[in-house]
């Protein structure tokens, strides 16, 4: 006897250990069921604004008429399942933009929420398959926090299938900890620890002037973004104060309660600024809506103790009760018990489960935290987990504005010869004007329009500067009587430093182009 005791107190100890370690991932790697509700209805939010703004321009992005018309993406891209790209008329892409903005309501109210999730996620797919020279790292996580949704309760709260579900629901739980719920976590986590690593190895970012550097190229900066390029001392500040929050992300993982909520504000904060200063979309917000998920139960707590007290709660429960009567399948009586289903189909439907919400997640977690360390060279994905990815679009690289970020301000003059022999800028179908613009951002539209005009200028695409070109032409001869003979795309930039008083442009011949030649001309 006197042999076993010291055996079996190191099996308790031991099993004591493994629970305490049980139980600290699982706290960490939980979340409020409130918290996934206001993250569903952020990213339906999302992708409304998200389909809002790319209409602007949607004949020029995703037509036959556009930069890019389907015999182009065909000949340049070698996988393209897209429902965008069956046709290239724009009635065709305004009717699927209507059907996407139609599910991103759906998400919003919590309405049959899966599938929601579901199809949103795929026509966001096919939407970015259709145009890739439009994406930034915004896209990226989008496509990332929708995918990881599907293995979430996004609607067990403040949505119509919560209150459908009413009778059912264990309120006890005050949080949810699974693998879709480390796998979403993770997923926010490891933007930040990839970009970090990207970060440290420029001389740029360790050495304090990056952010000073990026606004100053004024084609990025926007608002406030244009009042702080001259204040070097602020911008030097910035550039450490982020380098210091992104190397301490795995804090957001590894602190628990008020701590990790004070940190995650940190970060909300700096994302907030983002939008106030530079012209990169909606990545600055869809980056705060992963991070609502890191926010612990107190802070909903508050959160719906306030909403109480301003009245605001009220009125939403009434408005889901009308919904819910409203709607289609919203009635209890359409739940069925398990009691109604035979053995063998409940049997199935389980394993179909496990399948779906484990195997799956966890299966594409390892692959996007093996593609972002194959982003920092620090392994490789095997051939057969970079298909998965590619198919499902989750290549990680999160590179952003790292490892050197650009310190030029960068736009087009694209001269253009009529058949009367005079001249017009046949992309601002105005006079030609050499001169830098006041305000270099003010000179696109949008800024998908940026970040195409820059991919076409800069990542080795001549073929899209062809494309683009014969837009052009095609563009000014079916809206003018003289037609345009001939253009040429020239790049300019402002080459002058942070510490510059005066421009130092510079232009780069980018293509000239005969209107009535062949498509492809280099």
């Amino acid at each position: 006897m006197s042999q076993d005791t010291p055996s079996s107190a190191t099996r308790d100890r031991l099993a004591s250990g493994l629970d305490w370690i049980g139980r600290a991932t699982r706290r960490r790697f939980a979340i409020d069921p409130r918290a996934l509700a206001a993250f569903r209805i952020s990213l339906g939010v999302l992708l409304l604004v998200d389909l809002l703004r790319r209409a602007r321009l949607l004949e020029a992005f995703y037509t036959d008429a556009g930069v890019l018309p389907r015999e182009a993406l065909f000949a340049d891209y070698s996988s393209v399942y897209s429902l965008h790209a069956l046709s290239g008329e724009a009635w065709v892409q305004g009717l699927l933009f209507l059907v996407a903005g139609g599910f991103a309501l759906a998400l919003i109210c919590g309405y049959h929420t899966r599938v929601a999730t579901l199809v949103s996620w795929l026509l966001l797919i096919s939407l970015h398959i259709r145009n890739p020279m439009l994406l930034n790292a915004g896209d990226t996580l989008l496509r990332m926090l929708l995918f990881w949704g599907l293995f979430l309760p996004l609607g067990a709260r403040w949505s119509i299938d919560a209150r459908r579900l009413e009778s059912t629901r264990d309120r006890s739980q005050s949080t949810l900890a699974t693998v879709g719920t480390m796998a979403v976590l993770l997923q926010v986590l490891l933007m930040y620890v990839v970009n970090a690593i990207h970060k440290t190895r420029s001389e740029m970012w360790m050495g304090g002037e990056a952010v000073l550097h990026i606004f100053e190229a004024d084609h990025l900066t926007i608002l406030l973004g244009n009042t702080l390029a001259g204040n070097s001392l602020l911008l030097e500040g910035f550039t450490y104060a982020w380098m210091v929050l992104i190397l301490l992300s795995p804090l957001l993982i590894l602190l628990t309660g008020i701590p990790r909520a004070v940190f995650t504000t940190c970060f909300v904060g700096m994302h907030l600024g983002m939008l106030v200063t530079l012209r990169i979309d909606l990545f600055p917000v869809i980056v705060v809506a992963g991070l609502l998920l890191f926010y612990p139960p107190v802070v909903w707590d508050w959160v719906t103790t306030l909403a109480t007290r301003l009245g605001i709660a009220a009125p939403l429960r009434r408005g889901l009760d009308r919904l819910e009567t409203a709607l289609p399948g919203t009635g209890i009586g359409d739940v069925r018990s398990e009691s109604e289903e035979t053995s063998v189909r409940s049997a199935i439907l389980s394993r179909g489960r496990v399948l779906f919400g484990t195997v799956v997640p966890w299966l594409v977690l390892v692959l996007v935290v093996l593609s972002g360390a194959e982003a920092v060279d620090y392994t490789e994905v095997p051939d057969a987990g970079n298909e998965v990815l590619d198919t499902i679009q989750s290549s990680q690289s999160w590179q952003m504005f790292a490892p050197n970020p650009t310190s030029t301000a960068q736009w087009l003059v694209v001269p253009g010869e009529l058949a009367d022999g005079s001249t017009v800028d046949a992309l601002h179908e105005s006079e030609v004007d050499w001169d830098r613009p006041p305000n270099v951002d003010e000179t696109y539209e949008t800024s998908r329009e940026r970040k195409y005009i820059s991919n076409m200028r800069y990542a080795g695409n001549e073929n899209h500067r062809s494309y683009f070109a014969n837009y052009l032409c095609e563009r000014w001869n079916s809206e003018h009587e003289t037609e345009l003979e001939s253009v040429t795309v020239y790049g300019m930039s402002d080459r002058s430093g942070p510490y510059d008083d005066d421009p130092d442009v510079a232009e780069f011949t980018l293509l000239e182009y005969d209107c009535s030649g062949e498509f492809i001309q280099n």
